[in-house]
């Protein structure tokens, strides 16, 4: 019988959970990339994007080729990096 059917009362109990840390770190073999998609509308975006480049300068010139062709003004920006994780200590 457990203590709580035994006193009427709820049993308490404590819960440790320790940590384990892990370090992520830039692999620096690969090259991130960079990617925009034009989100400009009113009832869709436009969808237009860039494509993967590998430079933030390609990424910029692309944006701002659009928006003069267009005028559309509102992008989301995705940056990829392949990371390797380096285990640390629990806690």
């Amino acid at each position: 019988m457990s203590d709580s059917a035994r006193t009427g009362t709820p049993v308490r109990r404590r819960y440790r959970f320790r940590e384990y840390r892990v370090t992520a770190v830039v692999d620096p073999m690969t090259l991130p990339t960079f990617e925009a998609i034009c989100v400009t509308g009113e009832d869709h975006d436009c969808g237009a994007t860039s494509g993967e480049l590998h430079a933030e300068e390609e990424l910029t010139r692309w944006i701002a080729e659009h928006c003069a062709q267009t005028g559309h003004d509102f992008y989301r920006r995705t940056t990829r990096a392949t990371l390797r994780a380096e285990p640390g200590a629990w806690q």
